[in-house]
């Protein structure tokens, strides 16, 4: 078991609990899944940009991505059904929590000038995404092996009902938000 996991159940849900006055532990939000989302605009002028960009969410997730394609043509961005524009991966168990303790304990203290993530990014539904510029901060990405510098979108589902819950959640198992 990962030792974010253990972690979880040890101390993170009983400190949740005292603190939301939850009856159950059943009532204790937990992160149900984690979605890695990379959206690649450059398909047009690139189709070798899907192999890459999976390639690249592979190795930093331990799963093998599927490719996203356009749900209806766009003229104005110059799309057409059924193209391929991304790719994604969803973690879920011991993957998402070994995810989860990479992210926090060695990608995110990577990235330039980092002071901590946004608190504000929640949906209003104890769900957390989180904007990622490049890929580089994960230690798995060799720099002369990239074709190109590309962001993803990382977005935290938790059983929450709030955003409050999912916040505490979150910090408690490490997410660095920075405080204004």
């Amino acid at each position: 078991m990962s030792r974010l996991k253990e972690r979880y159940i040890n101390e993170i849900q009983s400190g949740l609990k005292e603190k939301f006055k939850y009856t159950s532990i059943m009532q204790v939000p937990k992160v149900e899944k984690i979605v890695i989302n990379m959206g690649l605009g450059e398909v047009k002028e690139n189709p070798k940009a899907i192999e890459a960009a999976t390639g690249d969410l592979a190795l930093i997730t331990g799963q093998r991505p599927i490719v996203t394609k356009a749900k209806k043509s766009i003229a104005a961005f110059k799309l057409r059904e059924g193209v391929s524009i991304g790719c994604k991966v969803t973690l879920r168990g011991e993957k998402m929590y070994e995810f989860m303790d990479k992210l926090f304990s060695v990608a995110l203290p990577r990235v330039r000038d980092f002071r901590g993530v946004s608190a504000n990014s929640f949906d209003g539904r104890g769900n957390y995404t989180l904007g990622i510029k490049e890929q580089l901060i994960f230690p798995e990405i060799e720099y002369d092996k990239i074709d190109k510098i590309r962001g993803m979108d990382i977005t935290f589902v938790t059983t929450a009902k709030s955003d409050e819950e999912a916040k505490e959640l979150l910090t408690m198992l490490g997410m660095p938000f920075h405080h204004n």
